[in-house]
C-alpha cells in the first residue's frame, strides 16, 4: 500500500510540474490557441485523473473509464472531426455509463446471500429511496446512482471483521451514508465536477476497533455524496 501511494504521489508530482512548466511557457505566447484550448479542457482533466488513478491498483477500472471518456471527446478537437460526429455525445455518454456498470459487476460475488443485508447492491436511476440496514456482519457492497440517489442508514448495523468496501459509482446523482459514530470509515472517492464529503463530528473519546474498517471508494461525476453520524 505504501509503495502504491508513493507511485501515485510521484505521478501526481510529475503532472503538476508539467502543468506548471506549460503555464510558464504559455506566458511567453509560445503555444498557439488551439493547443491551449486542448490542454485546458474538461476532457484533459478526465485524462489526467485517469492517469493518476491508473497508478493505483485498486482504481484501475475507474482510471480506464476516465481515459476513455476524456480521450473520446478530445479526439474531435484534435483531428477536427465534423460536427455530425459530435452529435453522438449523449448516446456515447450512455454507452460509457453502461460499460462502467459492466466493469463493476465483478467482486464481492460470494458475499451476497438471499435475503441478507450483509452485502448491499443498490441501484437508483431517476429516483430515490431510503434503506435501514440492520446487518450484524456488514461486509460492504456496491451502490450505483444515475440521475438518482438514496439514503443508507447503517446505525443499527455492525461491521464484519477486516476491511469492508462500499464501491460507489455516481453520475448526476448522490447518496448519503449514515454510520455509527464508533465506525472506522475511510473515504477514497474520486470526484469529477462533484464532491463527496465526510460530515461526521470528530470525537476524541471514541476508540475504533482496529480489526474492523469501512472503506467508501469509487467515482462521482457531476454528483455528490456524504457521510453522517448521529
Amino acid at each position: 500500500m505504501t509503495h502504491e501511494k508513493s507511485n501515485k504521489r510521484a505521478i501526481l508530482g510529475v503532472i503538476l510540474v508539467l502543468i506548471g512548466a506549460f503555464l510558464v511557457i504559455d506566458n511567453f505566447d509560445f503555444f498557439p490557441y488551439t493547443i491551449r484550448n486542448i490542454f485546458f479542457s474538461w476532457e484533459m482533466i478526465l485524462i489526467v485523473l485517469g492517469v493518476i488513478l491508473l497508478a493505483s491498483r485498486e482504481n484501475k477500472t475507474t482510471g480506464i473509464v476516465l481515459l476513455l471518456i476524456g480521450g473520446f471527446f478530445l479526439v474531435p478537437d484534435v483531428l477536427h472531426i465534423p460536427y455530425e460526429f459530435r452529435r453522438i455525445f449523449w448516446p456515447m455518454i450512455f454507452i460509457f455509463i453502461g460499460l462502467a456498470i459492466l466493469f463493476r459487476r465483478g467482486g464481492h460475488r460470494n458475499l451476497q446471500t438471499s435475503g441478507s443485508q450483509d452485502y448491499i447492491d443498490e441501484l437508483s436511476i431517476f429516483g430515490g429511496s431510503e434503506r435501514l440496514i440492520t446487518s450484524k456482519d456488514f461486509k460492504g457492497g456496491k451502490v450505483t446512482y444515475i440521475f438518482g440517489g438514496s439514503t443508507l442508514n447503517l446505525t443499527q448495523s455492525e461491521l464484519a471483521m477486516g476491511k469492508n468496501i462500499i464501491d460507489v459509482f455516481t453520475i448526476f446523482g448522490g447518496g448519503k451514508f449514515i454510520v455509527p459514530r464508533d465506525w472506522d470509515v475511510t473515504v477514497e472517492v474520486t470526484s469529477v465536477f462533484g464532491g463527496f464529503s465526510d460530515k461526521r463530528l470528530t470525537d476524541p473519546r471514541i476508540v475504533y476497533d482496529p480489526g474492523k474498517q469501512l472503506v467508501i471508494k469509487g467515482l462521482v461525476i457531476f454528483g455528490g455524496g456524504e457521510i453522517q453520524s448521529f
